[in-house]
């Protein structure tokens, strides 16, 4: 099987809530989302998904995505798009660094491989676990009260899992933390997620002031070195997120003690092939995780479900269903969300077949 042209698509996906916010007054109402389509010589083409947070959250961008897919993509014709660790090593040649761009190409691969195989990607990459799996829901950051209020309305849903966004001014962090909290029953779980967005002194503050309450601390501070700072004056189960961009960090997390649990996203690493290694490391050194991308919609969402019910139960701490989040469905076949729970799909590769009458003419082909 060899790549024989290579489209590229962008779409916009708008939020059922208007939109996201996090730390630091950032803000999203719309993502800009690229999709991929490898065309092969054997009549299958694969399909994979990118969606940078905007370019003030990690270094990644929607135009540097598909202006990294044109610069890729001539490397690419004619090579066999199963043969993931050639083809991973041909990107990380031709084009250095910049992981968000080869993420969906990544992803595309794997639904090809699928696809030849007969056999779901979740299978592929380990096999399910179970009839589903566990997610989160992010909850932009507003008031306290207004917090508290999502919280509860997702909670009937069915979520059990929140990721409160804080990262803002310590006193109303506090706050945050303890209004959501105090909606929650005892067995649910709540992180409050500051995407590096507290100075060091602000961090302690806040881990002081909540130490009784039953929450976790994910990404407190920008630096690793800050964090660890942080974890080593709490007791709170302890989560890194924005450090961990491939397993360098991993390991010298573990060996420090800087973590309880891990957030890997599919871009972030650069893709399901590198997300896999990751994912298998921290299965064999008992770290949770939670498992996502950075956002997306429903061939992102097909591939973090793969991965994330490939993983044992007892490790995943969450993962997460962005196309649940906003209003325009891209692809048919995605899993959709029950009861704060989702499966991976059973059919062959990522299980999904894009609607073009939405994504539209590409913006980029390659062949």
């Amino acid at each position: 099987m060899k790549i024989t042209r290579i489209q590229v698509y962008q779409v916009d996906l708008p939020l059922h809530e208007g939109i996201y916010q996090w730390s630091g007054g950032k803000s999203v109402a719309m993502f800009d989302s690229t999709v991929v389509a490898l065309e092969t010589d054997a009549g299958l083409t694969g399909h994979g998904e990118v969606c940078p947070l905007g370019p003030f959250y990690l270094p990644a961008y929607a135009e540097g995505a598909r202006a990294g897919i044109g610069e890729l993509g001539p490397h690419l014709i004619g090579q066999n798009p199963i043969r993931l660790g050639p083809i991973n090593r041909l990107m990380d040649k031709a084009l250095q660094g910049h992981p968000y761009v080869k993420s969906a190409l990544d992803m595309a691969c794997w639904d090809l491989l699928g696809q030849a195989s007969g056999q779901s990607v979740c299978e592929l990459l380990g096999g399910r676990f179970g009839d589903d799996f566990v997610l989160y829901r992010a909850i932009s950051q507003e008031s306290p009260e207004a917090m508290a209020r999502k919280i509860a309305a997702y909670r009937e849903e069915g979520y059990r899992r929140f990721q409160l966004k804080v990262g803002g001014d310590p006193d109303v962090d506090i706050q945050r933390i303890r209004e959501a909290r105090a909606v929650l029953e005892p067995a649910d779980k709540l992180v409050a997620d500051a995407n590096t967005g507290w100075l060091m002194h602000e961090a302690a503050r806040v881990v002081r002031a909540v130490r009784e309450v039953d929450v976790y601390i994910e990404q407190p501070c920008r630096t690793y070195e800050e964090n660890l700072a942080i974890r080593r004056r709490t007791d709170l189960p302890f989560i890194i997120d924005e450090n961990i961009d491939s397993l360098a960090p991993l390991l010298r997390g573990h060996a420090d003690g800087a973590m309880d649990g891990v957030n890997l996203k599919i871009s972030k690493l650069g893709g399901l092939t590198k997300l896999k290694q990751a994912r298998d490391l921290c299965v064999e050194l008992g770290i949770a995780m939670t498992i996502e991308d950075s956002w997306g919609g429903d061939i992102v969402t097909a591939a973090i479900a793969a991965l994330a019910h490939s993983t044992p139960p007892e490790l995943l701490f969450s993962s997460t269903d962005f196309n649940s989040y906003v209003n325009t469905s891209i692809a048919e076949g995605a899993p959709q969300r029950k009861a704060g729970r989702l499966a991976a799909s059973t059919a062959s590769g990522l299980g999904v077949q894009p609607r073009m009458d939405v994504l539209g003419d590409s913006v980029l082909v390659v062949e």
